[in-house]
């Protein structure tokens, strides 16, 4: 199907929200709350949200014990996990330095399916990884890449996210969806991570209460939290209506507006090296999406 302007309109206005969580959870971070608190918060949000939208669509809600792996596997891999090694990430790094690492998934993707043996190899996809990697080395080598008093090792953990979510998409590729479809399984991993969130916030002392009167890090943390299943919500909608591959397309603005949005309201800067390391991590990108609907 050729993509008309409304999916256009779609794709630029998931690319601008997605693109918005960065800041907001470094605004959150910033005020002193910690991953956990804020991954209970994140996982509510996305249960509630997940149930009401699958409601809404006529699909039946389902936590049948044979749909665990599933859910777990969804739950740890892309939504508990990786969220709290970039909430960890965002409280050492610039709001915009995270937009741009978030871009390695499709690169960590390609891979990861090759070892299990989900992709053929290609050499020119190789080469998009090669230039992730070299994006990479861009931000943790040159000793002006970071502002001063970063802490290089947060790129590593920062980078830990992307790697998760492409292990997170090979997982779905071997195990299968199991005839349910996205949001049925963002439910069902939203209530086994807000299980396993819940305790460990309570066990670390890191709960946020809703109960105290909200400043403006509890409202960045409900935010980012709608606006992020939010965009999900489009995005599963967008890959029915243009496909997947149009759909995929996403990424390139997700990074260049979390890059904006972060200069713009948190009045981030960057070196050199950062703006080729983007530039890089965006043709690797390039190099890397499927060019067809059945890769």
């Amino acid at each position: 199907m050729k993509p008309v302007p409304l999916y256009y309109l779609a794709l630029v206005l998931m690319g601008a929200a997605w693109g918005a969580v960065f800041p907001l959870t470094k605004i959150a971070v910033s005020t002193g709350y910690k991953p956990f608190g804020i991954l209970a918060w994140q996982m509510l949000v996305g249960l509630l949200l997940a149930g009401i939208l699958t409601l809404l669509r006529g699909r039946r809600l389902t936590l049948s014990p044979s749909y665990f792996i599933l859910f777990l596997g969804v739950a740890l891999l892309g939504t508990v996990v990786p969220n709290w090694f970039s909430i960890t990430a965002a409280k050492e790094l610039p709001a915009g330095i995270i937009s741009v690492i978030i871009a390695l998934v499709p690169l960590f993707s390609m891979p990861v399916a090759l070892m299990l043996g989900f992709e053929k190899l290609s050499v020119i996809r190789l080469f998009g990884t090669f230039c992730g990697a070299v994006a990479v080395f861009l931000l943790v080598g040159p000793d002006t890449s970071l502002p001063g008093g970063t802490k290089v090792i947060y790129v590593l953990v920062a980078a830990m996210a992307p790697f998760l979510y492409a292990c997170e998409g090979n997982f779905l590729t071997w195990y299968g969806a199991r005839g349910l479809d996205a949001l049925q399984i963002l439910f069902g991993a939203s209530v086994i991570g807000l299980a396993l969130a819940i305790p460990l916030a309570l066990g670390s002392g890191q709960f946020i209460s809703p109960l105290h009167p909200w400043g403006v890090a509890e409202w960045a943390i409900l935010a980012a939290s709608v606006i992020n299943w939010s965009a999900y919500a489009g995005y599963v909608w967008l890959i029915g209506k243009a496909g997947p591959v149009f759909s995929a397309q996403v990424a390139y603005l997700v990074t260049l507006f979390g890059v904006l949005i972060s200069m713009v309201f948190l009045g981030e800067s960057y070196s050199i090296y950062v703006w080729g390391a983007m530039a890089l991590m965006l043709f690797g990108l390039f190099l890397v999406q499927p060019r067809d609907k059945a890769a």
